[in-house]
């Protein structure tokens, strides 16, 4: 069975700019998605408990 991981996560206190950069990040290519992830996790860890 796969285990799912949190491994990117942004936080937001206004729900129109989350929902604004939901979207934006759902037009970019899997590579750019990566890349952002990889600044910030690069190991690729679960991040579940950082929250």
């Amino acid at each position: 069975m796969k285990k799912n991981k949190l491994i990117y996560f942004e936080e937001f206190t206004d729900i129109h700019q989350a929902i604004e950069r939901e979207k934006q990040l759902k037009n970019w290519h899997r590579e750019w998605k990566l890349n952002l992830i990889r600044s910030i996790n690069p190991e690729f860890k679960d991040l579940f408990l950082q929250l």
